[in-house]
């Protein structure tokens, strides 16, 4: 599925309509039904009996109080997995049962998608037409992909230098943990998921703290629909109690996290310090997007645009490294600049928006009111560019006075070294500062550079730590193979961007993580490879 084009501005929506698109939301037509933990089969409260705010990022209100769990909460979810992977009927269902149930789930998210996409919109600030129209139909198109996959999940028979008989049977791991991020939460708990019960695995996931509506809500579709009490359990709560005690459980087989490369790093650490479970991690980008000499520049502009600022520029692969042939280079900056002022920005559930507010971090273990970390950390790099000499072409600055809108920043003339102040607000403990224009910023901030030929851009766009994803616009096939080879990362689009189908591969080289999620590479995730030798006994052939 191409992610292109799904909003555009309609009549009555202009750029920065603070009056009617800020000032004055929309009430979302939808109503929060769960908010307590998930264990069992079970909605209870945590063990604590602590609960947490989570915000309307349109307004900084309270939407509702969600369970906050914690160790002890992990604790129990991880013992209801495990007595339903030992004991209970998932992984001695045949893969056929598991297929049904994952087909049913499917049918139920695309009968309630209206009301998923609005949980998703009001939790997060993406634009409802993107929930509506695109994420949560890709949800649904997940769920029927490994259903799919469930009957199809086989070993092989080998030969043996002797008389054996010899065979690979493909296991399921165990009990999986898994941490969602905030950015896309209906889309990665159907990554995280999906293979994992598609293999016959028994899962606790974490939600992110930030946007834990929609995937409780879709947990209980997916109990609806058959699934056993024990093999989902679903945990709101913190990364320092809740997430932590996850990665370092002795009692989990394996763990999977999306989230930022600082705590990917943390992650893993606990995973090796416990009981050396095996880590898929999808981390952090910082993803260059290089248009050739000889693009057509009114398209290359469109999807550049499109590269970075899709879901309010918070993506982990966004192509916020934008390096342009300085033959167009000034013709590419002013076209961007007109796009970026052209943007459709406010209220989320107005149709016609392409672009909703920032999700805001809790940076806190007891919150009892939101900390503007992200919104404020957007602002701190725009000043940055501007105080260390890049061009400022558009926006860079807040948009409105309620709630966490910011005006779609373009930079020309950047710098490499930006000074950034960045704070990891998932443990924050772990805090870092004098970031530089090659870290991550999840945000609406456009970096364009200029460069002179192909050699230059493999160099520069491979001077990062990060190995997610990138972009290559050219019309020229020897040139889209060169770069397509040349760079670093997991995912190279050529002549598009952000191309998510369930079958496409997801994952990144260097520090942006290990494994792959989606496609067929996702499986080997959750299953365990064991050899069955047995003797032939005057065997008629080997």
């Amino acid at each position: 599925m191409i992610c292109r084009n799904i909003a555009s501005p309609s009549r009555g929506i202009s750029k920065y309509s603070t009056d009617v698109a800020i000032e004055n939301p929309v009430d979302p037509p939808v109503e929060v039904k769960h908010t307590q933990l998930l264990i069992n089969g079970q909605f209870v409260d945590a063990a604590s009996g602590k609960s947490f705010p989570t915000l309307d990022p349109r307004t900084g209100d309270v939407i509702a109080h969600v369970a906050e769990g914690d160790a002890e909460d992990i604790n129990r979810a991880v013992a209801a997995a495990r007595k339903a992977f030992d004991e209970g009927p998932w992984p001695k269902m045949t893969a056929y049962e598991r297929q049904r149930i994952l087909l049913r789930f499917a049918d139920l998210i695309e009968k309630h998608n209206d009301e998923l996409a609005a949980l998703e919109t009001w939790d997060n600030g993406k634009p409802y037409e993107q929930s509506a129209k695109l994420e949560v139909p890709m949800l649904t198109r997940l769920m029927r992909y490994y259903a799919g996959w469930a009957d199809k999940i086989h070993g092989l028979t080998v030969p043996a230098d002797g008389p054996y008989h010899v065979q690979t049977l493909h296991e399921p791991i165990g009990v999986a943990g898994q941490v969602i991020p905030w950015n896309f939460p209906l889309l990665m708990f159907g990554w995280k998921v999906g293979p994992a019960l598609a293999c016959g695995n028994t899962i606790v996931l974490k939600t992110a703290e930030q946007t834990p509506l929609s995937a409780i809500f879709a947990a209980n579709l997916l109990h609806e629909a058959g699934l056993p009490p024990g093999v989902l359990n679903v945990i709101s709560g913190f990364g320092p109690a809740a997430g932590a005690a996850l990665a370092s459980h002795m009692d989990v087989d394996k763990f999977a996290f999306t989230g930022s490369t600082k705590t990917g790093q943390f992650v893993h650490e606990l995973a090796s310090r416990s009981n050396l479970k095996p880590v898929t991690s999808e981390l952090g980008g910082k993803s260059p997007f290089i248009v050739c000499e000889d693009a057509d520049i009114d398209k290359a502009v469109e999807l550049a645009h499109y590269a970075l600022f899709f879901n309010q520029g918070q993506c982990c692969c966004a192509g916020s490294r934008t390096f342009v042939h300085e033959r167009v280079y000034d013709e590419f900056v002013e076209k961007s600049k007109a796009l970026a002022l052209k943007r459709a920005v406010g209220d989320p559930f107005l149709e016609g928006i392409e672009q909703g507010p920032q999700k805001e971090k809790h940076c806190s273990l007891k919150i009892t009111q939101v900390s503007n970390a992200q919104f404020e950390k957007i602002l701190k790099y725009i000043k940055s560019g501007v105080e260390s000499g890049a061009t400022l072409e558009a926006g860079g600055e807040r948009l409105g006075n309620k709630g966490y809108y910011i005006k779609p920043t373009v930079f020309s003339n950047v710098k490499v070294f930006l000074l950034v102040i960045i704070t990891s607000c998932i443990f924050p403990q772990r805090l870092r500062y004098g970031y530089n224009a090659k870290d991550e910023i999840f945000g609406p901030v456009q970096s364009i550079f200029k460069y002179k030929d192909l050699d230059e851009v493999i160099r520069r766009a491979n001077a990062t730590h990060y190995g997610l994803a990138a972009g290559v616009f050219t019309e020229n096939l020897d040139t889209a193979n060169t770069l397509t080879r040349a760079l670093r990362a997991g995912s190279v689009w050529v002549n598009c961007f952000n191309i998510f189908d369930a079958t496409i591969p997801m994952g990144g080289y260097k520090m942006s993580g290990h494994g792959r999620e989606k496609g067929i590479y996702s499986l080997e995730n959750y299953l365990q490879v064991k050899a069955v030798v047995t003797p032939l006994k005057n065997p008629a052939w080997l």
